[in-house]
C-alpha cells in the first residue's frame, strides 16, 4: 500500500497542473523510475472537456513528472475541444498525445468527425493540433484517404425591383 502511495503521489502532481487529469480504469500498473503508468480494462481519460478512452492507456512522463505523451491502444475513441472551439470526436486503433505540442496522432482505421460543421476524415493516419486547429490525413497502406463534408449551396439573388 505505501509502495502504491509512494508511486501515486507523483502521479497525483500532474493533476495539480492546469487541469485535472483524470484516469479510470480496472487496472494499474506504474513504475516509478521510468515515468511509466499503465492503466488497462475499459479505460477512460478525461482532462477538461477532451476526453480519451481505450483497452490500454500508458502515461510517459519525464524527470520532473510532467507528461510526455499518451499512447492509447485498443478501442479507441477520442473526444476533442480544440482552443479554436472547435468539437472533435472519432475512433481509431491507436491515439498518441504529446502535451507539449497540444498534438494528437490517430492510427488504424481512423475515423474523424469535426462535430461543428461536419467535416469527416477516414483514413489510416490522422494528426490535430489543438492549438492551430489543424488536421493532416493520410494513408499508409494505399487506402484513399476519404473526406465527407456539407457544402453550403449559394442560392441565386433575386433580380431588384
Amino acid at each position: 500500500m505505501i509502495k502504491l502511495i509512494s508511486f501515486l503521489l507523483p502521479l497525483s502532481m500532474l493533476v495539480l497542473s492546469a487541469e485535472e487529469l483524470k484516469v479510470i480504469s480496472d487496472n494499474f500498473q506504474g513504475d516509478q523510475q521510468k515515468g511509466i503508468s499503465v492503466f488497462t480494462g475499459n479505460v477512460k481519460t478525461t482532462k477538461g472537456q477532451d476526453e480519451l478512452n481505450a483497452s490500454k492507456v500508458t502515461i510517459y512522463t519525464d524527470i520532473n513528472k510532467k507528461p510526455l505523451k499518451y499512447v492509447a491502444e485498443g478501442d479507441v475513441s477520442f473526444y476533442i475541444v480544440t482552443e479554436l472551439k472547435e468539437v472533435y470526436k472519432g475512433k481509431s486503433l491507436i491515439a498518441v498525445y504529446y502535451p507539449n505540442e497540444s498534438e494528437y496522432h490517430f492510427y488504424k482505421k481512423v475515423d474523424l468527425i469535426r462535430v461543428d460543421d461536419y467535416r469527416r476524415v477516414r483514413g489510416d493516419k490522422v494528426i490535430v493540433n489543438t492549438i492551430k486547429g489543424q488536421a493532416t490525413a493520410e494513408s499508409i497502406k494505399g487506402e484513399p484517404v476519404i473526406m465527407t463534408f456539407t457544402l453550403e449551396e449559394k442560392k441565386p439573388k433575386s433580380p431588384a425591383k
